[in-house]
């Protein structure tokens, strides 16, 4: 019945474009839950059963690979760790980008155009490139093997796309609730805090699982910044479970299992906001 209802006063033609876009996007969507669903099988298998049984359920289910990763391979303090670097970066991202998109697009000012072409030019700039020059900054400072040298780079690596994705949502809205604010004597943070942020909650949900998921699954600083095993984030401290001459893969997908966990959670509860963040978009 529903499915006549979508379909009705639609054209033949229409019909069929519209039937073969959902079939790429259930095909899709196949695609990318089977590997998933694969890596949660496999981690409940040992090594050899993986080889030997790659595509099959496993003989008994047993949970020792997960008990074996979180307490012998110290991945409770991985995750620590990438919990409070993650969560610290996109903290200072959102709070820091908010008030520079605040500034941009609700006052007008001669460097206004300039400073946001600033930020702009931020996404077109690959931190990565200048490694060399972050390394020995972070040396100087003495921030090496420290969370602040990571929170750093990924806070100003964020900032850039923060910035021009909130300016956009705080541009559409409304200065008549700016204005009765401060007829009632409301302050310039307190709109910010009570009226700004409440109504850009979709484009703040954007930029946190836009910024908040290459963060999370980020190998590359970590390497550089961080020797110290105890400092060590979830990507890097899965290289212990790849051995010179073998991989043991059952307590390596456990650990990818658990390491995918908070992303999909936030993603979760996110999602509404997410996906309104993307239509309202679409439709500015």
């Amino acid at each position: 019945m529903i499915f006549n209802m979508k379909f009705k006063g639609v054209s033949f033609e229409k019909k069929l474009l519209y039937m073969f876009f959902e079939l790429i996007l259930i095909t899709y969507s196949i695609m990318i839950i089977l590997p998933l669903i694969n890596m949660f099988i496999s981690s409940l298998k040992s090594t050899r059963e993986i080889f030997m049984f790659p595509y099959s359920l496993p003989q008994s289910i047993s949970f020792k690979n997960y008990v074996q990763v979180w307490i012998k391979g110290n991945f409770g303090i991985y995750f620590l760790n990438s919990v409070i670097v993650t969560g610290s970066s996109l903290f200072l991202t959102l709070f820091l980008g908010s008030l520079a998109a605040y500034a941009i697009a609700r006052y007008s000012y001669k460097l206004n155009t300039l400073i946001y072409l600033i930020f702009l030019s931020g996404i077109m700039l690959p931190l990565k490139s200048a490694i060399i020059s972050l390394f020995l900054m972070m040396k100087t400072l003495r921030l090496l093997n420290t969370y602040w040298a990571l929170i750093s780079v990924y806070t100003a690596m964020s900032l850039p796309s923060t910035v021009f994705i909130l300016t956009g949502f705080m541009r559409s809205l409304p200065r008549d609730l700016e204005n009765a604010a401060r007829i009632d004597g409301c302050s310039e943070f307190g709109i910010y805090r009570r009226i700004i942020l409440p109504l850009s909650k979709q484009g703040l949900a954007i930029v946190a699982i836009y910024n908040g998921v290459p963060i999370w699954n980020d190998f590359f600083f970590p390497l550089v910044f961080i020797q110290n095993d105890k400092l060590k984030t979830l990507p890097l401290g899965m290289t212990v479970f790849f051995g010179q001459y073998q991989t043991n893969w059952g307590l390596l997908f456990a650990a990818l299992s658990i390491a995918i966990i908070p992303i999909i959670t936030v993603y979760i509860l996110l999602s509404n906001q997410f996906i309104r963040g993307i239509t309202a978009g679409a439709i500015k």
